[in-house]
């Protein structure tokens, strides 16, 4: 399964996030595109732990929303 989400996050916390996000045991891959305006985190994941992300990164102060 693959999660999209919109996000604040910046390059230079990337790996921080990364840290954050690796505490899954769910998520197979985790890849951002700091190109797009949107700062796209693109999740693959055995199950759907859309909330999950999105709380946790919006609890460490950053915009994450699910791009449909």
């Amino acid at each position: 399964m693959i999660l999209v989400f919109k996000t604040t996050v910046f390059s230079e916390i990337e790996f921080h996030i990364q840290a954050f996000l690796d505490s899954f045991s769910t998520i197979k891959s985790i890849d951002f595109d700091f190109e797009d305006v949107d700062n796209v985190l693109r999740i693959e994941a055995s199950q759907n732990i859309t909330t999950e992300i999105e709380n946790l990164l919006n609890s460490k102060g950053f915009l994450c929303e699910e791009l449909v």
